[in-house]
């Protein structure tokens, strides 16, 4: 029986996937084990809020250099100095003995992660036909889902067991792995694929966004883009909701909520599979919208029923006094909330083309300072009123804000052509 050679494209979607599952195992890991790091070294909920906010930081202000670096250079290269110093600092982190080398290890995680996804849309731009790219960020997003979802179970039977520290270490180890087959394994285009069919590469070179005639767009155009701002400011928006998913909620519902460590891993765990469905349900609707609406419509659409679904169950979540109904909101806020992002990283292709790192560096940016202005204003809000809910008002009305922000944003308004060898 002669089984069907799975094309390479879906092979390196295989390796993207499984770099976005390790990055939010290791980013959630911190706030997995939150509680028992603030009972160990004697940390409050503001001093907290700053250990996060060192992550959001400096992975911000890299995102823009990361993404402009796999655009210039490739994404093979940043992706293995990436895994390999996030891996070391993400171990680092369990020999932190205080607040301020918490600090400045997870400042310098931050910037070993910026540039993950500015280089994975990248590769998505180069890899994929464009009428493979909605599906193809759909499962880039699951493998970020499914990292959150298996990093409880993980981390916290070893945690329970043996400490904090022993998670940090375990969870630093796997990116080791993941360099090496980048390295030995993957490149930056088809064509320099030897044992890859010439009928897929011939296939993806006429079909996907990125063209060998385009040169590079100096980012002084970029920024003139009208829908880069929008989308930015958007951003800013969203990833205030994707940071107290991955770093603020395992406390709130241990500390705001009452839940036990073992409750606080299910529901995590569940809330991030749910997020996983969620991808793959906005893929799909993203799809069923662009064929009846059209592009603009349709990517516009699916961003405001994800961001807008999401801030009304935020609030839900916040005004009810009961632990059932708190969950059950904020898995479905996850879920909606999936919607919002895939279509953000879509419409990062639609306008970037062959400068796409670029793009989704400068919207990552501006959303790192969102998740950075989460984390100091989340441990603020709760350090001064001691209510783990009122920080939850505020976050349903950004991402309202969020939503109607998505009026403003074309993707049918793509960076100028720049023709010429490159």
């Amino acid at each position: 029986m002669n089984l069907i050679p799975i094309p390479y494209r879906f092979r390196v979607l295989v390796l993207l996937c499984s770099l976005t599952t390790l990055t939010y195992m290791d980013r959630i890991c911190i706030s997995i084990v939150g509680v028992r790091i603030k009972s160990d070294l004697h940390l409050n909920n503001e001093q907290f809020g700053w250990v996060l906010a060192a992550f959001a930081l400096a992975y911000a202000m890299f995102e823009i250099p990361s993404g402009m670096l796999g655009d210039r250079i490739g994404p093979r290269k940043v992706f293995i100095r990436i895994v390999l110093f996030w891996s070391f600092f993400t171990a680092l982190t369990g020999l932190a003995s205080g607040l301020i080398t918490l600090i400045i290890i997870r400042f310098l995680f931050g910037a070993g992660e910026s540039g993950t996804y500015p280089n994975s849309i990248l590769v998505v731009s180069r890899w994929f036909p464009v009428s493979e790219t909605g599906k193809t960020l759909s499962w880039v997003g699951i493998g970020s889902q499914l990292g959150a979802a298996i990093a409880p179970l993980i981390i916290v039977p070893i945690a329970i067991a043996y400490g904090w520290r022993i998670p940090f270490f375990v969870i630093g180890s796997m990116g080791i792995v993941w360099a090496w087959v980048c390295y030995s394994w993957f490149r930056d285009f088809p064509a320099q694929m030897k044992a890859m069919p010439a009928s897929e590469k011939k296939m993806i070179e006429l079909s996907c966004r990125h063209k060998d005639q385009q040169h590079l767009v100096p980012w002084k155009l970029i920024f003139r883009n009208s829908t880069l701002w929008p989308l930015m400011l958007m951003y800013f928006c969203c990833q205030w909701a994707n940071y107290f998913f991955i770093a603020w909620m395992p406390v709130y519902l241990q500390e705001g909520r009452g839940f036990t460590e073992n409750s606080m891993k299910e529901i995590t765990s569940v809330l991030f599979i749910v997020g996983a469905s969620g991808f793959i349900a906005g893929g799909a609707s993203g799809d069923w919208f662009l064929k009846r609406k059209g592009l603009k419509k349709g990517r516009r659409l699916t961003g405001m029923l994800g961001l807008g679904v999401c801030g009304f169950l935020l609030f839900l979540a916040a005004i009810t006094s009961n632990n059932s109904i708190t969950a059950s909101c904020l898995i479905g806020a996850n879920f909606s909330f999936s919607f919002g992002v895939m279509v953000s990283y879509a419409v990062c292709a639609d306008i970037g083309r062959n400068n796409a790192g670029t793009v989704t560096g400068a919207m990552n940016f501006f959303g790192q300072m969102g998740a950075f202005s989460l984390a100091i204003i989340f441990g603020k809000v709760v350090q001064v009123t001691h209510h783990f809910d009122y920080p939850l008002y505020l976050l349903a009305i950004v991402m309202i804000i969020g939503c109607l922000l998505w009026l403003a944003i074309d993707p049918e308004k793509p960076l100028p052509l720049v023709e010429g060898n490159t």
